[in-house]
Parts: structure tokens; sequence; C-alpha cells
């Protein structure tokens, strides 16, 4: 059990680590007070809980972005910057969608695939709890398909392969191992693959 485990759980992190181990991760420790004065809002409680516990990195060609830019040693690890600016072009690139009535300044991204999704909140609700997710896929069925639920359970029901289609343009694997973004830079450093800690091939 991780410390603070049961603390978080009424944020689904518990049900999360049953699928996705946390013990590649690290606490971002995030200045949240300049977090919400740079992004004008509190945070859903589920992504603090998670930041706190898995920290910023990436699991099977998903990646979880940081709010605030950090010092790091060989590539940026990522914030929301880019990829909101990104996401909300895409919307309004595309002109909005049928069914979905989105002001693109509601649109804010916590993270991203490698299909290259970009994986969002839908911000409206005054209450971060409450916000749903909202994937921009790149080469899925929809431009954007929006669920009904947190950034934590979306990853966990994501992992169990519960949704049909499956929202995202990357190829499911085998069980993944989650990797903090510091971990993974240490590695490659090493000359060591950013996942596996295996040394990496220099076959081609």
């Amino acid at each position: 059990m991780i410390e603070g485990m049961v603390v978080e759980d009424s944020t689904g992190i518990s049900a999360l680590a049953k699928v996705l181990p946390p013990d590649l991760g690290a606490d971002e420790e995030i200045d949240w007070s300049a977090a919400e004065a740079r992004w004008g809002t509190r945070f859903p409680r589920d992504y603090m809980a998670f930041m706190s516990i898995y920290g910023a990195g990436s699991f099977a060609e998903v990646g979880i972005l940081m709010p605030l830019p950090k010092e790091y040693i060989q590539w940026d690890p990522g914030t929301f910057e880019e990829e909101t600016e990104n996401a909300r072009d895409t919307w309004e690139m595309l002109g909005g969608q049928e069914g979905l009535d989105i002001d693109p300044d509601d649109i804010l991204a916590w993270g991203i695939t490698s299909g290259p999704d970009i994986l969002c909140w839908l911000t409206t609700d005054s209450d971060p709890d409450n916000w749903p997710v909202l994937v921009c896929g790149r080469h899925t069925r929809d431009d954007f398909t929006l669920f009904p639920c947190g950034m934590v359970e979306f990853l966990r029901r994501l992992l169990l392969d519960e949704y049909d289609p499956y929202p995202l343009s990357i190829v499911r694997g085998p069980s993944p191992r989650y990797v903090h973004w510091l971990e993974q830079q240490k590695r490659r450093k090493a000359g060591l693959d950013r996942y596996s800690g295996e040394p990496r091939s220099t076959h081609h």
C-alpha cells in the first residue's frame, strides 16, 4: 500500500494503482497556487492526487503533462501550454463538431499520445471535480469525443479495455509500466531503454 493511498481513495487512485503500478512514479511537488494563478482555475482532485503519486510521465504511449514547466535533463517533458493551444486550434479549424457545443477556451489539455491524440478536460463546470474528459483524436472515428468521467477513471477504463470503440489512435499493447519523466531521462542518458530499463540495442 502506498503512503497516502487510502486518503486519496475518493479520487479513484487506489483503483487505478491496481492496474497501473505507481512504483516508478514520483511526487511532482507542484506549486498548485502558481498553477492555479497561471490557468485561472483550481484543478480536479484526481489529477492532483495522480501528480502526487505518479507525477508526470508516460505509459503505453500515453503521456501525462504538468501544468507548469520544470527544469529537465535532456528533453522538455511537456506542459499543458502547447497541447492546450493545439486542441483549441483543432476545434476552431474544424469549425466545431455536430452534437458538441464547446467554447474552445473551455478546453484544457492534460495528456497526449503518440497518436498524436490530445487528452483534455472540458472545463465548463465551476467544480473541477466534475470536468469530463474530452479526447481530441487525430486518427479516431470522431475528431472530438466526450467521456463523462474524470481523468483517473478514464485512464483506469482505458487500461481495462472497457471502451468500444477504442478512443485513442495508438495500438493497445501488453500490461504497461508507468515511468516518471525524470526516470526516463536518467535511463536514456545512461544508454538504457527509457521504459524497460534494459540496455538499448545497437542494431537498427
